[in-house]
């Protein structure tokens, strides 16, 4: 810490700093908070950060603040005293970081400013001041209000009631031992692992161990955010690990509870393998449907303002929040299900519960898109082309076919090809050719549902009926196919397909755009991912080489998606963002 004389000094000063590090500049009156100037001063998502008083600046934002300190030197003379009160103050802060921070913006780099609730933050310039800044310091505890911010403000109410009160003790308890989110997230995914394996050993003894182990697990789960906000250690390889380390410890313990049961005398992979395709849908069209809104123009509706009057009526609140089942609801529903009953009730209370929240969203989002008046953006219609995942096959007829005109041509053309490819896979004789030639149809109407920009009021239905497509038809088919080991197969195809989906996700929410062209083509996009599978069927009709076509090809996706996305997220390109986790 150096004091500097005057705006000149301080350019001086900050000049002679490395390069690559972060600097801060604060008025030598603030009075303030510790927390304050954590949030201020030490988020590492933004380039710049400003409370009353305090600024900060990222390596990035490095040569726009010198240039701001520069130009307020030019303006004041050089010499001049850092606090010049004839300058023309920021609009909340008349010091110089408070002007430098609006200098900043000026330029076009974009200044954080969090929000302190009941935190001070204050350059007193009198003794009334003063005095009222430090009964304000005194009134608050900023570490009471440092455990409240912690937790995340919208949760599910089983999280919010019976996690949160104690997780964000445990989570003090990790910062004051130096430990870090990602940490605190592997030991999550490593206890959720064991309580798979427990799982697997189809004893009483082990349900009752594997039901434990999952809601410890969803204790670190809940910590790890937490500690991140409350330490705020967030990270690009945090945001990668909570993103994707949720769904591989779900779909971890279905194999569990599966193999479980098979041990006990009762196969349910096809229930096992049912419920993830179902929750990997349901968070599909969340994912759709938040990017093909979330920037529109003149995006209200009706059902919306019904939505928010709604939220100002508590109890509504948790009922809503509870109807869809979110991953706090879900995992306790799992642990103790497990504990008490078998795999079989289990699965059946997911699919139910699953289903039946997955109607109340779907239906409340197609009232909204029906009677909002958005207009799609591009960005939003190209973040939709992704997520719909359209390979070689679907691109080259897209590429010659015109646009077909109408409002709701995609989706409907989209759910026709869908409605094909399932009933094929379900309805014609098992191994029949007819099932390849419907999935040519399936391929050649996914194409014509791309051929124009998605940004009709529904267009984001479209990638939800492909991923039904295609992990319904790999499910059908190895379920149909009474090879032994397929459906296990087929449960590791769609965990490799489904990470893939769910990375494209985190790509596009970190502002970074789409895997990159190469590994969709080389991974076939969703339609010829589905062809394939389907031609697999004829081929290998009731052999077991069916199985292991599917575990083969599941390994190839696996390795060529993990090694790229990797590959990504340690990248110094990957977006320093912080995943606020799951809520539906």
């Amino acid at each position: 810490m150096q004091t500097a004389a005057d705006a000149g000094d301080a350019a001086t000063l900050l000049a002679a700093v490395p390069a690559g590090r972060r600097v801060a500049l604060v008025d030598p009156r603030f009075v303030g908070h510790v927390h304050t100037l954590r949030l201020g001063l030490t988020d590492p998502r933004f380039p710049a950060a400003t409370v009353p008083g305090a600024l900060t600046a990222q390596p990035e934002a490095r040569g726009a603040l010198l240039r701001a300190l520069h130009r307020t030197t030019a303006a004041v003379g050089a010499g001049a005293p850092v606090v010049e009160p004839d300058a023309d103050p920021a609009p909340e802060d008349r010091t110089v970081p408070g002007r430098i921070a609006v200098a900043l913006e000026a330029e076009g780099t974009a200044v954080q400013r969090p929000a302190l609730g009941s935190l001070v933050a204050a350059v007193p310039t009198d003794p009334e001041q003063q005095a009222a800044a430090e009964a304000g310091l005194a009134s608050v505890d900023d570490e009471a209000v440092r455990l409240r911010n912690a937790v995340k403000a919208h949760d599910g109410f089983f999280t919010t009631y019976c996690i949160s009160p104690y997780s964000r003790y445990i989570a003090r308890w990790c910062a004051r031992r130096n430990l870090t989110p990602n940490q605190v997230t592997t030991a999550s995914l490593i206890t959720a692992l064991i309580a798979a394996g427990s799982a697997a050993t189809g004893t009483r003894g082990g349900y009752v161990a594997a039901g434990i182990l999952l809601l410890v697990s969803f204790v670190l789960d809940c910590t790890d955010g937490q500690l991140a906000r409350y330490s705020l250690q967030y990270s690009t390889m945090g945001a990668w690990l909570d993103a994707t380390f949720d769904r591989a410890k779900e779909y971890a313990y279905y194999a569990g509870l599966a193999i479980g049961a098979v041990r006990g005398g009762d196969d349910v992979w096809t229930l096992a393998l049912g419920a993830m395709v179902l929750q990997a849908c349901r968070h599909v069209v969340d994912f759709s449907f938040n990017e093909a809104n979330h920037d529109a123009v003149a995006n209200t509706s009706p059902t919306a303002a019904l939505s928010d009057k709604l939220d100002n009526v508590g109890w509504t609140v948790w009922v809503r929040r509870m109807i869809v089942l979110p991953i706090g609801e879900r995992w306790a529903m799992i642990a103790v299900l497990t504990a008490l009953t078998t795999p079989r009730i289990v699965f059946y209370a997911l699919l139910v519960g699953c289903s039946l929240a997955a109607c109340y969203t779907t239906a409340g989002r197609l009232l909204r898109s029906l009677t909002r008046r958005a207009s799609r953006t591009d960005r939003a219609a190209q973040a939709l082309a992704d997520l719909a995942d359209s390979g070689p096959l679907a691109r080259a007829v897209a590429k010659v076919a015109p646009g077909l005109p109408g409002a709701f041509t995609a989706p409907a053309v989209a759910l026709l090809g869908t409605l094909v490819m399932i009933g094929g896979a379900l309805f014609l004789p098992y191994g029949s050719p007819l099932t390849v030639a419907a999935a040519a149809v399936y391929v050649l109407l996914s194409g014509l549902a791309v051929a124009r920009p998605l940004k009709g009021a529904l267009d984001w239905l479209v990638p939800p009926f492909f991923r039904a497509a295609e992990y319904v038809t790999i499910l059908v088919l190895a379920a149909r196919s009474d090879v032994p080991h397929a459906v296990p197969a087929a449960f590791g195809l769609v965990s490799a397909v489904a990470y893939h989906h769910y990375d494209t996700v985190y790509r596009i929410r970190g502002g970074t755009g789409a895997p990159p062209q190469w590994l969709v083509r080389t991974i076939g996009g969703h339609e010829g991912r589905t062809a394939l599978v389907a031609v697999l069927a004829a081929v290998l009709t009731h052999t077991s080489g069916f199985t292991t076509a599917l575990t083969a090809l599941a390994v190839a996706v696996a390795l060529v998606v993990l090694v790229e996305s990797i590959r990504f997220w340690v990248s110094s390109s990957a977006p320093a963002v912080h995943d606020e986790g799951e809520l539906a």
